[in-house]
């Protein structure tokens, strides 16, 4: 009897067990979504490629392949299609050049919906929320594509979740590839669309796209030359142009040799193309910081003749003419690698390339024009007025770059995003607040908030011209993580030391220390601190 037990008890489990098994593997393979990885390879297995619609489509897909993947409980796996709808899709494709030539706040919007979809998705977050993330990323890019093809400014979401037709496969048979490719050879050109690919290309999109790009990107550097030359000019250093000019020249040369590598190297328009841009850009912030309160503390006229009298006749190399060609070869450089990576796959249509390099050199006459002018008419300003524009123009040079850089850092994954929808009323996406780089962004918005208040800062101490080592150690245990105390003294460079690593806490136990320190010394001893060395006299070759 027991033996007829054991044997109906091993019967009952081998089925269970046969019974999970096929379970598992319905899951398994309802798990399974297939989707093609770039672009190129949609393209090539025949899908519809001739409108912008075309490109959102296939994006829709990606979205609906991860969506499967998720809703089966691989989180995983539905990261690579969400992720790949970005770095291989909207880039490759040219949608976000091309976007990008009509409106720049259009491509942030999209490009931070792309990061709060993928977001959702990595860390696991309910399934509404999830899709309602697909849709609105959707609407977006459906919304850009009608622009792009003729047909208005609104859009609607295309995703079904699995609920119709669409979303069962997400790549295409191959016999409704052949159909649609032979509709797509028989078939007139819609008027009214942007087609795509080879051959295809709109050309005087793509001017207009490539004028745009050089216009906007070259103008952001040229202000920076511009001012940095004039600068020069207006205090009698005309000899050291050449430094600037051989940044400005190594920066073309390097954003060239950038692009070409990051091409070789399989890495643009990728992840690592915008960790390396952001990083880029946060340099150029900390750069373009320290000349424009520089530049503030010598705008008065008995300031800077002063400045002239000790510093620039006393050497012919000084720190600040190598800080003002760095500047010059940073805001190059980000702009042309920018530049050059935006232009990569246009360069590889031969029948558009003409408009191509058409509107890379109208843009680059444009900027040659505004540039004389900067340079030509700045110089005649007053020593005061002039010194407080440029150090206002690099100021807000120096809030867009940080909030672009730190952008950029977001969508290569190195930060998190947080983008509340209180905040998104507050701060609309439109081309303005776009070029100064302010985004429904806190990981942007706060430490742009942080840097107006050390400028504030800064230009309120400014007024102080007698230091007081009370006023200088309450700054230091107060702000000395944001470096209150050493722009109270007017060491720039060190309070923006402390200010780029204030999140670590060290500046602010630094602070601490050297606040205790200057609160217990003499006025004397304080003042001795602060009094420059004096550098021994150089010796010339030959002389004993």
């Amino acid at each position: 009897m027991s033996c007829k037990k054991f044997g109906l008890t091993a019967v009952v489990s081998l089925l269970t067990a046969v019974m999970l098994s096929l379970f598992a593997t319905v899951i398994t393979a309802s798990a399974s979504a297939e989707y093609a990885p770039t672009w190129e390879e949609y393209k090539a297995a025949g899908n519809p490629a001739s409108t912008w619609n075309d490109v959102a489509d296939s994006i829709d897909k990606l979205m609906e392949a991860s969506y499967q993947l998720y809703a089966a409980g691989d989180t995983d796996a539905a990261y690579t299609p969400i992720l790949n709808s970005y770095n291989f899709y909207y880039e490759t494709s040219g949608f976000e050049r091309n976007v990008n030539g009509y409106s720049g706040s259009e491509v942030s919007k999209a490009e931070l919906q792309f990061k709060t979809a993928r977001k959702s998705v990595k860390k696991g977050a309910p399934i509404e929320e999830v899709k309602e993330n697909f849709n609105a990323l959707s609407e977006i890019l459906h919304t850009q594509a009608n622009h792009l093809d003729g047909l208005g400014d609104t859009g609607e979401s295309k995703l079904t979740f699995g609920e119709g037709a669409a979303a069962e496969e997400t790549v295409e048979t191959n016999e409704s590839t052949e159909s649609t490719a032979a509709q797509t050879e028989t078939a007139p050109a819609d008027t009214d669309s942007t087609p795509l690919g080879s051959g295809t290309t709109n050309v005087w999109v793509t001017f207009a796209s490539c004028f745009a790009i050089i216009l906007r990107e070259g103008l952001e550097a040229i202000l920076v030359v511009g001012a940095i030359i004039a600068y020069l000019v207006k205090s009698g250093n005309k000899n050291k142009l050449k430094h600037v000019y051989i940044g400005c020249i190594a920066a073309i040369g390097a954003s060239f040799l950038c692009a070409w590598l990051l091409s070789l190297l399989k890495l643009a328009n990728t992840a690592n193309q915008e960790i390396i841009e952001g990083v880029t850009a946060l340099t150029a912030v900390l750069v373009l910081f320290y000349v424009s309160n520089w530049m503030v503390s010598k705008a008065e006229a008995d300031s800077w003749n002063k400045y002239i009298d000790e510093q620039v006749k006393a050497s012919a190399e000084t720190g600040s003419v190598f800080t003002l060609a760095f500047t010059a070869f940073l805001a190059v450089f980000r702009e042309g690698a920018e530049v050059i990576l935006f232009y990569q796959p246009l360069l590889n249509d031969a029948k558009s390339m003409s408009y191509v390099w058409g509107g890379f050199g109208v843009g680059c006459v444009v900027l040659a024009v505004v540039f004389l002018c900067i340079r030509f008419l700045s110089v005649k300003l007053p020593v005061r007025p002039f010194f407080l524009g440029t150090s206002i123009l690099m100021f807000i040079m120096s809030i867009s770059f940080l909030g672009a850089g730190i952008k950029e850092l977001i969508e290569g994954d190195v930060i998190d995003m947080t983008s509340p929808e209180w905040l998104q009323n507050i701060i609309p996406f439109n081309d303005v607040l776009n070029v100064l780089g302010i985004y429904p962004v806190l990981e942007t918005l706060i430490p742009q908030l942080i840097l107006i208040f050390v400028t504030l800062m800064i230009f309120v101490m400014q007024k102080f011209k007698v230091k007081n080592k009370n006023e200088a150690g309450i700054l230091a245990i107060l702000f000395g993580s944001l470096g209150g105390h050493k722009f109270y003294l007017g060491k720039y460079g060190q309070g923006l030391i402390c200010v780029a690593f204030c999140w670590s806490g060290i500046p602010a136990l630094l602070g601490i220390i050297q606040g205790v320190h200057y609160l217990t010394e003499t006025q004397e001893q304080f003042e001795e601190e602060l009094a420059p060395k004096k550098k021994a006299p150089k010796i010339k070759a030959g002389k004993k």
